[in-house]
């Protein structure tokens, strides 16, 4: 596991692997969520993945994939598309400029 400060996130990238439906209404959420915290927030296929990204979430069976890609990259698995837990805790750090696990 590696400790991420939430001040240090400016790159945030929501990965998915074909489908442009869910993952993209992750990334606006989060694009509105974090917007007063100077982030952006993109949407990518797992396989192209900016390697400047500062953060990746992803769909859990994906997370591998996108630990390849890009291997210097913390990224964070989650299950649910709208309203998971870990999404949830991640954001609240990085809004609050807080440190978290990953």
């Amino acid at each position: 596991m590696a400790t991420v400060d939430g001040s240090s996130i400016k790159k945030l990238i929501v990965a998915c692997d074909a489908g442009m439906g869910s993952s993209v209404m992750l990334a606006s959420s989060l694009k509105k969520q974090l917007a007063k915290n100077g982030v952006s927030v993109d949407h990518s296929a797992v396989a192209e993945i900016p390697k400047d990204a500062d953060l990746v979430f992803t769909q859990a069976g994906l997370a591998d994939r996108a630990r390849h890609t890009v291997p210097n990259v913390p990224v964070v698995p989650f299950q649910l598309f709208l309203g998971d837990p870990a999404v949830a805790k991640i954001v609240k750090a990085i809004q609050n400029g807080e440190t978290f696990e990953v």
